[in-house]
């Protein structure tokens, strides 16, 4: 069981803000080197760490004179650009005293639906780690806007948990598990092992503080994440890092229950949001959700929203339940005018470079949970 974490090779290994900051949002010394400690422990018996790491916009906060985390995105993006070299600043000089050299890698929710940008982001994620490099990953909230963001860095966790092939993810809060409950209310009982979604069956689940922006409801959406293709989890507080890399029963462990599908997949599914919606007949939401075929403009009765070639869009069955999601080929203008016709008929009147589906297979991920 939790000796899938002890024995993996290649761990991310996710830290908030709240466990690296001060409440007055200055970075805390002694936590990060206390982090970087057990990491760097974990490195010498030739285990591969990539460390997605919270805290820029937190780290932002005392440079700037700012009491609280701003409610605006152009000051949380103002903080994020001062904050981040804080942020890498301390851990560069934390991992040297180590002889551990770190890499900066900020990403974005946009980069990742795009096939050329999600094939570089690994291969650089990989390079890092065959050169040593202890990759320091944020998402780039100095750009990211509210429709192109993960949210949240654990989710940002669990997708780069997939993207590097990963063999365990460790969520490290300041709260030691789990709970069925508030941890501070009396009685509350420390859930030891998640096996599915029914052993959380009534359990609260509470919001992220005034530094971060999680809370256990994020962490526990990684954790499905990441452990319905294949990925244990644990989750505990920082302190509680060397024992939880050791498989110490410590935090709460999710098992892992599911097979490992592929990867851009997975951020088109948990990383993206549609831009827009085309709604399908039911010949297309059967050809396309349970015969897993592409999306033809003979399929598609109407178009919603503006989005360009290449923007996730929301596949929908007649009665708007969302039943998939995919990559279109074609701007949201293009797309009337190619309703209902075969593109045999649109490459013939229009040109060859009609004869093609509106989304391809490979672009498009079924939604089944979605009601």
């Amino acid at each position: 069981m939790r000796e899938r974490i002890s024995s993996a090779s290649r761990v991310v290994v996710k830290v908030g803000s709240s466990s690296l900051t001060t409440s007055q949002g200055m970075i805390d010394v002694d936590r990060v080197d206390a982090l970087v400690d057990v990491l760097a422990a974990r490195r010498g018996i030739g285990t591969q760490i990539v460390l997605v790491s919270s805290g820029a916009i937190a780290a932002g906060l005392g440079p700037l004179g700012l009491a609280a985390r701003p409610r605006d995105l152009a000051t949380q993006q103002a903080a994020a650009s001062v904050g981040q070299g804080v942020l890498v600043a301390r851990y560069t000089s934390s991992f040297a005293r180590y002889g551990l050299r770190v890499g900066q890698v900020l990403l974005t929710a946009d980069d990742m639906m795009r096939r050329a940008h999600h094939a570089n982001a690994r291969r650089t994620l990989d390079r890092l780690l065959e050169l040593g490099i202890v990759p320091i990953v944020n998402e780039n909230d100095t750009v990211a806007t509210d429709e192109i963001r993960f949210g949240d860095n654990d989710r940002l966790a669990a997708l780069v948990t997939h993207l590097t092939r990963a063999d365990a993810l460790v969520l490290l809060s300041d709260v030691d598990a789990l709970y069925d409950g508030p941890p501070s209310r009396s009685g509350s009982r420390r859930l030891a092992e998640i096996h599915g979604p029914e052993d959380l069956a009534g359990v609260e689940l509470g919001k992220g503080g005034s530094v971060g922006t999680g809370g256990m409801v994020t962490k526990v959406q990684a954790a499905r994440i990441a452990t319905g293709a294949g990925v244990p989890v644990v989750l505990t507080a920082a302190a509680q890092a060397a024992h939880a890399l050791a498989g110490a029963d410590v935090g709460t462990y999710f098992h892992p229950g599911g097979r490992h599908p592929g990867t851009r997949l997975l951020w088109l599914a948990h990383a993206t949001t549609g831009r827009g919606r085309l709604h399908l007949d039911d010949g297309a939401v059967e050809a396309v959700v349970s015969r897993r075929k592409s999306l033809l403009p003979a399929g598609v009765t109407s178009v919603e929203g503006e989005f360009a070639a290449g923007d996730p869009v929301d596949l929908c069955a007649p009665r708007g339940r969302v039943v998939a999601r995919g990559l279109v080929n074609f701007d949201a203008g293009e797309i009337p005018g190619l309703l209902g016709r075969s593109t045999r008929d649109l490459a013939s009147e229009l040109g060859p470079e009609y004869e093609r589906e509106l989304i391809h297979r490979d672009d498009i991920v079924i939604l089944e949970t979605h009601s």
